[in-house]
């Protein structure tokens, strides 16, 4: 993941009240951010560049762990290892969008069912431009769209907001 800041001097252009009456010239950078390097440039155009780390250089957290009755929030980084963490038991994944408005509909009664299975796992994943390689891998066509996982593969799906399906889905994975 690369990540790119540039900080300028004086208030941002948007917020100053006569943008075109400013003394100095926003264009010229303080402060630029490239991957993991960063250059300061000073009054007189000195630079000094230094190494920057942050929390994401550390390898990915894939230790996160589902917490039985809850709807646990997994990425492209942290599913499988929930997957197969899960062992045997089943593993019911809702891939939603933030805009979606029947995945906003339906996410309260996918929280209802983790606390009524205590024995599923229930995750849910942000189909972002983050996680798009995982939501491709896993053939999302539709949101939401819910993948039920027994064994670390896909068994079942039910495709948009159909609550009945769902639980019917669920149960037939359960019991097989």
């Amino acid at each position: 993941m690369a990540l790119q800041v540039q900080v300028y001097r004086g208030t941002p252009m948007a917020a100053h009240p006569n943008p075109n009456s400013l003394p100095w010239s926003t264009k010229q950078p303080m402060v630029c951010v490239s991957g993991d390097r960063a250059s300061f440039v000073g009054g007189s155009s000195r630079r000094l560049s230094l190494k920057v780390r942050s929390s994401l250089d550390a390898t990915a957290d894939t230790s996160a762990v589902a917490v039985v009755g809850q709807v646990t929030e997994v990425c492209k980084d942290t599913f499988w290892p929930i997957v197969k963490a899960a062992g045997d038991k089943t593993v019911v994944l809702d891939m939603y969008t933030q805009w979606c408005g029947p995945c906003k509909i339906i996410a309260p009664k996918f929280q209802e069912l983790s606390q009524k299975y205590l024995d599923v796992v229930f995750l849910k994943l942000d189909c972002n431009q983050e996680n798009k390689p995982l939501a491709k891998e896993l053939g999302i066509r539709v949101v939401p769209t819910f993948k039920i996982l027994k064994d670390n593969k896909v068994v079942k799906e039910v495709t948009g907001a159909k609550f009945d399906d769902l639980v019917a889905a669920i149960e037939t994975v359960r019991n097989s």
